[in-house]
């Protein structure tokens, strides 16, 4: 997998068609191999030699529209369509990769443009259309049709005149005027011609003006289409708020009587409404009164209050009980939406959701996994089936949230005016996701096409997410997370290899954070995980790789690096170091840690700004100050 791998770049990378050699990675045995790739019509294919792609002999090529593009380091990247095409590439030099990482942006950003183009310039809007150019439309076409029933009836008429003429030579085929009647033939034949070509160039004007104006009546049909399913979904979303709103209510009105006697209820009713029930009772302390909850066929409640002293079976002098009434009462009076979040319930009502603090325990099952495995080298993970008792009991889009159980580092971050700290805190929350993958080996659960998992935690800390599988081949997760000061979102998906021994898993898209109050927004990628002894021996996980975090606003950048798992490293293991670096490239904060327990940050000092010593292949900082800024909690 070493040695130099020579590129030689063809034209420019905005140019339509770009050439050039590239390595790309081929197997363990044959390792990197030369081929010539084109990139050409929002394709990338590659060749075995630049002969063979004059001849037209393709290799293999991949669609960049939907593309993956991913800087492995300074000389390879990686080209992924999101399924099981995958190229693994190599450059002589940083600059050669960056050509040909831009020259692949910007087919990408051609080919949805040219997309965009083709499809027909009627933009559809939330207001109706215009009738008034629909008549004209409408008017057009029938002018158009008109024209060639017109040249329809010409054409009948003169055909007829014309078969008369030819009756009528066969008749005077010997007498004198037989050449009067030839002219005659002569004429109608040029005039029956004429008008055949009136009538083709109509039926040609007609058939045009109704194809321009088919693609316009198909947008308005989908337009009435898609009005109609948001309809039908606002429909049922309300259908569904209005059973929640039912549920809460019977929840957060506590006490409740169970059965109440029925003359009782007859007296508390209006005997003008025989329509209207009682589902329960409910008492509010509030001098000799009570009050009554009911609900009548237009789905309204209301509170009317009751004379009825009756003695109920609970306490009704419960302070706690009648606090919250009391705050429920005000909320319905108030109007406000009763659709309410955790923190809203606990702040109203002081009702705090309990969440179980562990899950059942994994069952013991006897499973041949080499018998499972041998067909499976090589194939993509998301092909593979695996028994039930390989995954964890909760789906990928669960796991993806746990990535905020450390989102106390974004809430520091927030309050930091520097932005080079505030660059750390940042650092420190991309390395606690994977702060959890030492004992968690197992897979989740691949989620449905359009599945959705959203958490609320609110109350305790500060932030809700909710995620949504978005493609099921290749899979694809968009999710969206929403803090105190801070705001989260990312598309994910990857790219997995089994290789027999250890299983590789590449993540693929970008994660971008954006604190509102400063405006500062940051994007990084995630680096790649190895789950080692697939086969035999006890599972591992390890991540390692290198990835940027950028702040786009003021330039900042932060260089982090996961060192991978070495039998021979003096090092230590899991160990994950970084340099932040203003936007003048100026190196003021130091990064040091391990992704599975804490991390420290420490200030430069001036005397090695600019001056890093190279020692055996090595960076060294002077620094001065070390403070923890995230620490891994202990998992019960």
């Amino acid at each position: 997998m070493s040695g130099a791998a020579a590129t030689t770049s063809l034209g420019d990378p905005s140019a339509s068609v770009f050439r050039g050699s590239l390595y790309k990675w081929a197997s363990y045995i044959k390792g990197y191999q030369k081929r010539w790739f084109v990139l050409q019509n929002g394709h990338l294919s590659y060749y075995r030699s630049q002969s063979d792609a004059a001849r037209g002999n393709a290799r293999g090529s991949i669609s960049i529209l939907n593309a993956f593009i991913h800087a492995q380091d300074s000389s390879s990247f990686v080209v992924s369509d999101g399924s099981a095409r995958t190229y693994h590439l190599r450059c002589s030099s940083r600059a050669d990769r960056q050509r040909w990482v831009t020259a692949i942006e910007l087919a990408k950003v051609k080919a949805i443009d040219q997309i965009e183009s083709e499809e027909y310039d009627f933009k559809l809007t939330a207001e109706p259309p215009d009738k008034s150019e629909l008549n004209q439309t409408i008017h057009a076409l029938g002018t158009k049709l008109e024209n060639v029933r017109l040249c329809h009836e010409l054409v009948a008429k003169h055909g007829a005149a014309l078969q008369k003429q030819l009756t009528d030579l066969e008749e005077a085929r010997h007498n004198q005027d037989a050449a009067h009647l030839i002219r005659s033939i002569s004429e109608r034949a040029n005039l029956f011609r004429i008008t055949v070509d009136a009538l083709i160039s109509a039926s040609d004007d007609y058939l045009g003006q109704a194809k321009t104006q088919s693609n316009q009546w198909i947008k308005l049909f989908q337009r009435e289409h898609e009005q109609r399913r948001k309809l039908e979904d606002m429909v049922e979303e309300l259908g569904k708020q209005h059973s929640h709103l039912e549920n809460r209510i019977r929840r957060s009105l506590i006490p409740v009587v169970d059965e109440v006697e029925k003359d009782t209820t007859s007296e508390d009713l209006d005997s003008d409404c025989e329509e209207c029930f009682v589902d329960a009772l409910d008492v509010i302390n509030s001098g000799s009164s009570t009050a009554v909850l009911n609900r009548t066929d237009s789905e309204d409640w209301d509170l009317q209050r009751s004379p009825s002293t009756q003695e109920l079976p609970f306490d009704t002098n419960d302070t706690e009980c009648n606090k919250s009434i009391t705050k429920f009462t005000a909320v319905m009076e108030a109007g406000s939406p009763l659709v309410m979040s955790a923190a809203d319930l606990k702040k109203d009502f002081g009702v705090k959701r309990v969440r179980r603090s562990r899950i059942p325990e994994k069952p013991q099952a006897s499973i041949n996994i080499w018998s499972i495995m041998k067909n499976c080298i090589g194939k993509e993970l998301s092909k593979i089936p695996l028994p039930v008792n390989f995954s964890e009991p909760l789906s990928f889009l669960q796991r993806l949230t746990e990535d905020f159980e450390y989102s106390e580092c974004l809430d520091s971050a927030a309050e930091c005016e520097d932005t080079c700290h505030q660059m750390a805190y940042v650092a420190a929350f991309t390395v606690s996701a994977y702060a959890n993958t030492t004992e968690r080996t197992g897979k989740p659960f691949n989620p449905l096409l359009g599945e959705t998992y959203e958490c609320d935690r609110t109350y305790d800390y500060g932030w809700r997410s909710i995620a949504e599988q978005v493609s099921h081949h290749p899979p694809v997760v968009a999710m969206h997370t929403e803090g105190r000061a801070w705001i989260c979102w990312q598309e994910f998906t990857m790219t997995t290899k089994f290789r027999g021994k250890y299983l590789q898993i590449l993540p693929l898209g970008i994660v971008h954070l954006v604190f509102p109050k400063t405006g500062n927004h940051y994007t990084w990628r995630k680096v790649m995980t190895t789950v080692h002894n697939i086969i035999v021996g006890q599972l591992w996980v390890d991540n390692h790789g290198e990835t940027d975090i950028v702040n786009h606003k003021t330039g900042d950048q932060c260089h982090l690096k996961y060192n991978a798992y070495s039998y021979f490293s003096k090092d230590t293991q899991r160990k994950v170091s970084g340099v932040i670096k203003n936007h003048q490239g100026t190196e003021k904060l130091f990064l040091s840690g391990s992704w599975d327990s804490e991390m420290s940050v420490s200030e430069i000092t001036l005397e090695s700004l600019g001056d890093s010593n190279k020692r055996q292949g090595k960076s060294h900082y002077s620094t001065r100050g070390s403070n923890q800024i995230w620490k891994r909690k202990q998992p019960p």
